[in-house]
């Protein structure tokens, strides 16, 4: 079956159950996981939600991002420790998360990725598009939606 699990996290409670049951499932197939984070690459500016509110140094935001990073894979890497799963952690600067989650696929020989929906409908979905959406449909290995 599966050898090697993608699991994505963005560090949102959603995407805490997906890695949840991410490393369930590589602990039912005997599977590793190995936790991703693709964060966008440190700018002068400074962002709450989707708009610019200041200005910041740019190795301060780079510092803030890895912070962020280890933050958010520290969850990857308990889950796993506590369900007795293999597991490493990588994370990456790009504009273009979908695109980041399939080439770290790639680069790690996953043969899954694993990841939550963020559940967006309607306009929503139409303004932010939907990052799962985007790895459904360039993904050339499978990927598992937990919903």
């Amino acid at each position: 079956m599966y050898k090697h699990i993608l699991l994505p996290t963005d560090g949102s409670p959603i995407s805490r159950k997906a890695v949840a049951n991410g490393v369930k499932l590589a602990k039912a197939v005997g599977a590793k996981v190995t936790g991703y984070y693709a964060a966008p690459p440190a700018t002068p500016l400074e962002f709450k939600g989707f708009l610019p509110v200041g200005y910041t140094d740019p190795e301060k935001h780079a510092r803030a991002i890895e912070r962020a990073a280890q933050s958010h894979l520290a969850v990857v890497e308990k889950a796993a420790r506590a369900a007795g799963v293999r597991c490493n952690t990588v994370f990456d600067t790009n504009d273009f998360p979908a695109e980041a989650v399939v080439a770290a696929a790639k680069k790690n020989g996953c043969d899954l990725i694993y990841m939550a929906s963020h559940g967006r409908s309607g306009r929503k979905s139409s303004l932010l598009g939907s990052h799962t959406q985007k790895v459904l449909s360039l993904s050339p290995v499978p990927v598992l939606v937990d919903r």
